[in-house]
């Protein structure tokens, strides 16, 4: 288990309105889970500043929970892995390489981050993750087993194993869309700790090649649409299919948005659209 020294298990849960039951069974799990990706935005401020955001439990608390911000995967994953070991959950914390448009699997690094939680007394775990910035993301956890199509919260996903060279079995998300299944994230089962992850966050929030670092990247999830502005093009995503794109011209309305849309207030004199 993590150190949790600073976390909140109470704000946590006041954050994003989970007022269920707090025990550790697979109804507590996909609950917590779907209520995390609709009540915390995604976000890539620190990074647009290229500035590695802590992922302290103290520094998540009062980023994440206490101030109008998000944050990207490393952030939203720690958060949820030290909510679900405060509830009683086993956590194991996975790397994975980001493979949406690439060819091939191993030509991406294990920049991604991801969960796998054991709940006492079920003999299956499963694959959480509240940190993917797409809209092929998982909005409940899906058990981790292959040939099985889930159908999480109107989203549409499966894991299958791909051939690798590595010792341990490649496992792949993928989600349907437009009349084909892709490729998310190919992932091992091998665990990887805070020091692992405070290396690849350093590199993602700073280096000037990192994607995250050259434009803008928020995303909001509601029940009835997906919201991502990328740089300046606003995308939102219905639940029927509908798509409607929306060029941002300027810095007032990119911070308007943020406020409004996104729930999201961007530090004063930073520049958002570059």
């Amino acid at each position: 288990m993590a150190d949790t020294v600073g976390f909140e298990l109470d704000s946590y849960l006041r954050r994003i309105g989970w007022e269920g039951k707090r025990r550790a069974d697979v109804e507590t799990l996909r609950g917590v889970h779907l209520a995390h990706m609709r009540g915390i935005p995604f976000e890539n401020l620190d990074a647009l500043r290229r500035t590695a955001p802590s992922l302290e439990p103290a520094d998540l608390v009062a980023k994440l929970l206490h101030s109008r911000r998000g944050g990207y995967c490393y952030e939203h994953n720690t958060l949820l892995a030290l909510a679900l070991e405060a509830l009683g959950y086993r956590v194991t914390r996975l790397t994975a390489r980001v493979v949406v448009g690439a060819d091939d699997i191993v030509s991406r690094p294990r920049t991604h981050m991801a969960l796998l939680v054991e709940v006492p007394g079920d003999p299956q775990p499963y694959l959480a993750d509240v940190g993917f910035g797409a809209i092929g993301a998982l909005l409940e956890p899906v058990p981790l087993t292959t040939g099985v199509e889930f159908h999480d919260a109107g989203r549409r996903h499966r894991l299958v194993h791909v051939p690798h060279d590595g010792p341990l079995e490649m496992w792949l998300l993928q989600a349907y869309g437009g009349g084909a299944w892709a490729g998310q994230y190919a992932f091992t089962l091998e665990p990887f700790e805070k020091p692992d992850f405070d290396v690849i966050n350093w590199h993602i929030g700073t280096n000037p090649r990192s994607p995250f670092t050259q434009r803008l990247y928020v995303q909001r999830v509601t029940a009835d649409s997906h919201l991502l502005l990328a740089g300046r093009l606003l995308t939102e995503t219905r639940a029927d299919g509908t798509v409607t794109e929306k060029e941002v011209t300027d810095e007032a309305e990119a911070r308007r948005l943020l406020d409004e849309e996104f729930g999201i207030i961007a530090p004063e004199g930073m520049t958002l659209l570059g």
